[in-house]
């Protein structure tokens, strides 16, 4: 038998995250362009600075239907026919509204780039909010909002909103509206909100791809060159203020056999320095099987499959804006656990986090946080979407072209004190919101007996 020396590792070569272009065309659109060797399908992204908060009152969820209704139709092809044109080009169209604005994606082969962004571009200048199709969009978005409701972790997240931001905030209610609110919502109020806030001169498109032998100039001001709009600055943000005072609140889920856990709070963005040690600290105490929620949750009491901790970045603004508005992100953990087990899990996951803040993180949780936060990015970023995506974030949260390459080195520059103190603050024992969706009959004492807040129920 021939012998076959076994392969052995070549020297690792160094990565960094892709650098953009920056530019602007004659009509206002900012544009990021990232050229990436052999990835041959293109991806392209554009943010549309259409906030939530800029809703008409009553009318929450106008611009989900609206994001929804651009590639419904526009002035010059029915839904149909935008819809077929789109498959002949191989290209996959989608858009969605949160907090930050509409964000718009299309992947799509480079040799049908042109033709597809010319749909996009059709559809962001001359979308065309039939009424029909208007009224199919809030018919079906209504068909999902008792899904949602039936859904223990989204029914959570309802609630820790409504919990930690004051009734009149945006963010209190809903994303996508309520049952009440899209129902009031027509095909007038869609081509309202469109015309008050989706223009060019506050809008961003992030183009990555192979763009060898690509006239991209020419190719831009073709299509999304040829949008035009008013040219109004974009609408002040009002800053965000949150109540997270210590309580439990239980959506009542009589006969439920599980407990869906969420603790939250509202804390530190990507603009606070404290926020590489955040991340780094939050890995440590929930982002994976390893952590210590995991290690006591669920490998030495088996009271869950996992337990996650997170930050999660729910709108920012550029520093020193004239609003005064800053930014945050919701800092949770969550999980579910077995009926019987919810008060003990609780009692456990408050030890932990009372003797991390009593002992801190070791070197080695650090070490391990490190190496696989960094050490997984060049696999994370192997596609033009996902690096299109992580650009179009950083627009949208008003940070600098490379804050995420910086972001990895200020992560391996993080040491183990750094990451325990921002994990204590993120996550101090006394000033967290827990909302547990279960069945208020077994759970609610045994919750009330650990002490860690007023406890109330709420019918689910």
């Amino acid at each position: 038998m021939e012998y076959h020396p076994q392969p052995t590792a070549g020297e690792a070569r160094p990565w960094a995250f892709p650098a953009p272009e920056r530019g602007a065309l004659s009509n206002g659109l900012t544009v990021l362009r990232c050229h990436r060797p052999g990835q041959q399908v293109v991806a392209v992204e554009i943010f549309l600075q259409a906030p939530l908060d800029a809703e008409p009152e009553g009318l929450d969820g106008v611009a989900t239907i609206m994001a929804r209704a651009l590639s419904e139709g526009t002035d010059k092809r029915s839904a149909e026919e935008f819809a077929a044109e789109l498959e002949r080009c191989g290209a996959t169209l989608d858009s969605h509204a949160d907090h930050p604005g509409v964000r718009v994606s299309l992947e799509v082969p480079v040799s049908r780039l042109a033709k597809a962004l010319g749909l996009v571009a059709e559809a962001l200048r001359a979308p065309a909010f039939a009424e029909d199709e208007i009224e199919r969009l809030v018919g079906n978005r209504l068909d999902e909002i008792p899904h949602e409701q039936a859904n223990p972790a989204r029914r959570a997240a309802k609630q820790l909103s409504k919990e930690l931001f004051p009734a009149a905030a945006r963010m209190s209610r809903p994303r996508q509206g309520t049952e009440e609110t899209v129902r009031r919502i027509d095909a007038p109020a869609v081509r309202a909100f469109y015309d008050a806030h989706v223009r060019p001169s506050t809008a961003t498109a992030v183009i990555v791809g192979d763009l060898t032998g690509v006239d991209l100039d020419a190719l831009l001001a073709e299509t999304v060159g040829d949008w035009s709009g008013n040219t109004a600055p974009a609408r002040p943000v009002p800053p965000i203020t949150a109540d997270d005072t210590g309580r439990v609140i239980v959506v009542d889920r009589p006969g439920a056999v599980q407990t869906q856990l969420l603790i939250g709070r509202i804390g530190a963005d990507r603009h606070d320095s404290v926020w590489p040690a955040q991340v780094l600290g939050t890995y440590c105490l929930g982002g994976t099987l390893t952590s210590r929620l995991d290690r006591v949750l669920r490998e030495e009491k088996g009271y869950t499959y996992g337990v996650r901790a997170f930050g999660q970045v729910l709108r920012s603004t550029a520093p020193g804006s004239a609003s005064g508005a800053t930014g945050a992100a919701m800092l949770a953990i969550s999980g579910s656990v077995d009926t019987e087990s919810t008060g003990p899990a609780l009692e456990d996951l408050w030890t932990v986090l009372r003797t991390l803040a009593a002992e801190g993180l070791t070197d080695a949780e650090r070490e391990t946080a490190v190496q696989n936060l960094v050490g997984v990015a060049p696999l994370k970023f192997e596609t033009a979407a996902s690096v299109a995506a992580t650009l179009a974030d950083q627009v949208e949260q008003h940070l600098p072209d490379d804050y995420q390459a910086h972001l990895y080195a200020r992560l391996a520059e993080t040491g183990t004190v750094e990451a325990t103190a921002a994990v204590v603050n993120a996550f101090p024992v006394d000033r967290l919101v827990t909302v547990l969706v279960g069945d208020a009959a077994r759970i609610a004492e045994p919750v009330r007996a650990l002490g860690i807040g007023e406890v109330s129920v709420v019918s689910g």
